[in-house]
């Protein structure tokens, strides 16, 4: 029988080592969990005490090998985790208690699904690392240090889990792009109905006919002009709203050292001039899409750069998948199909415990409304395409 794994906390990603720890990453995973994109983001202020993203990071040890970590964070708000709690923040201070300090394990300001219970690939015994480290998660709640662990964007052997550990589901829908094996985009329309499809060509037309041009970029592609421009487009719409831009210019240069060809951004001119971009990262079957910018209200470029420049890309790649990020039922009749994502919560106070446990059963039923009147949006001729014409 192998040993329990001993438990570490890490304030800092700094001190763990990269290599082991982007060992317990898939390489066809999502990019963000790789040690050099979180490291950026303590590096360069997006999370800290600033933001109220304290790292707080578990990692499981045998002997002097890593066999499991978690990405954890104590916050004291629940802004950029797009799982919405403020309910029950509210609830709980109503009567009298603190809701924060929270655990939360997530990625920062990234609705992506993913492990959130990193297990090496070689251990014989998965279920134990995974138990051993939700078990450190629960501690501090049992404790009363933080009123509850959060678990956001789950996959599914970390939600058995976290369930069988006496963790609430909580179900979300995204909208996602599935490749059917379509062999370009024009295959990807001829699956669409007839009105669908003119609608997506029409779309199209509005960004030619005003003279714009796309172009695709990675990280090591980008002139000094083009990062500039990048930039200024990721932090307009912030500043414009009264938002707070919490990527910095040097978060940015980092991503783009150390993982250039993850980072890819579709980048929209007019004539030699940037107006506009989106701002993807590549894992290694998906593209992520996560930030968008421009200069003008230009008729169609919104859909063109952040969703069918990244359905080109992935077909063009040979990738599975493209999650352009939260929200967003109008991606829909564009051909991004709607997805049930999961997130597993513990609350420690036992009073609060089961009347969010009502709350999530109401919502479910209110989510299956939805999911079904989504399921009529969809474009296609036949349910989910036909896999391949073309």
């Amino acid at each position: 029988m192998k040993p329990e794994p001993t438990i570490h906390q890490h304030r800092a990603l700094a001190e763990i080592d990269a290599t082991a720890w982007n060992a317990l990453v898939s390489p066809a995973g999502e990019p963000f969990l790789r040690h050099e994109l979180l490291a950026a983001m303590e590096e360069t202020g997006a999370v800290g005490e600033d933001y109220g993203w304290i790292p707080a990071h578990l990692t499981a040890w045998r002997g002097d090998t890593l066999v499991g970590a978690c990405p954890l964070y104590l916050k004291d708000n629940s802004y950029g985790e797009f799982v919405f709690d403020w309910a029950w923040a509210d609830a709980w201070e109503r009567m009298g208690r603190r809701y924060y300090p929270k655990g939360v394990s997530a990625i920062p300001y990234t609705p992506a699904p993913g492990p959130r219970l990193l297990v090496a690939r070689d251990v014989p015994d998965p279920e134990t690392i995974r138990r051993a480290l939700l078990e450190a998660l629960r501690a501090p709640v049992d404790r009363e240090e933080i009123s509850g662990a959060h678990l956001l964007f789950t996959e599914a052997d970390d939600t058995a889990a976290a369930e069988a550990a006496g963790f609430l589901t909580r179900w979300g829908v995204q909208f996602h792009w599935h490749n059917r094996g379509w062999a370009d985009f024009d295959a990807f329309l001829a699956d669409f109905t007839s009105k669908r499809r003119k609608e997506v060509r029409r779309e199209r037309r509005q960004v030619s006919d005003a003279g714009l041009t796309l172009e695709t970029r990675h990280g090591d592609e980008l002139s000094e002009a083009d990062w500039e421009a990048l930039i200024h487009f990721y932090r307009d719409p912030f500043l414009r709203k009264g938002g707070i831009p919490t990527f910095s210019r040097d978060y940015f240069r980092l991503v783009g050292e150390r993982l250039p060809r993850n980072l890819v951004v579709f980048l929209a001119r007019d004539g030699e001039q940037p107006v506009a971009a989106a701002i993807c990262y590549r894992g290694g079957d998906t593209l992520y899409g996560r930030h968008w910018g421009t200069a003008a209200d230009y008729p169609g470029l919104h859909f063109e750069a952040c969703y069918y420049q990244g359905i080109e890309y992935c077909l063009r790649e040979g990738l599975a998948r493209f999650e352009p990020g939260a929200q967003g039922e109008y991606k829909v009749p564009r051909g991004f199909e709607p997805v049930w994502t999961r997130s597993v919560h513990l609350l420690g106070w036992e009073r609060l415990q089961p009347a969010v446990a009502d709350f999530i059963q109401r919502e479910q039923g209110l989510l299956d409304d939805y999911m079904a009147d989504l399921q009529g949006q969809l474009p296609f001729r036949e349910p989910n395409g036909r896999g391949g014409s073309g």
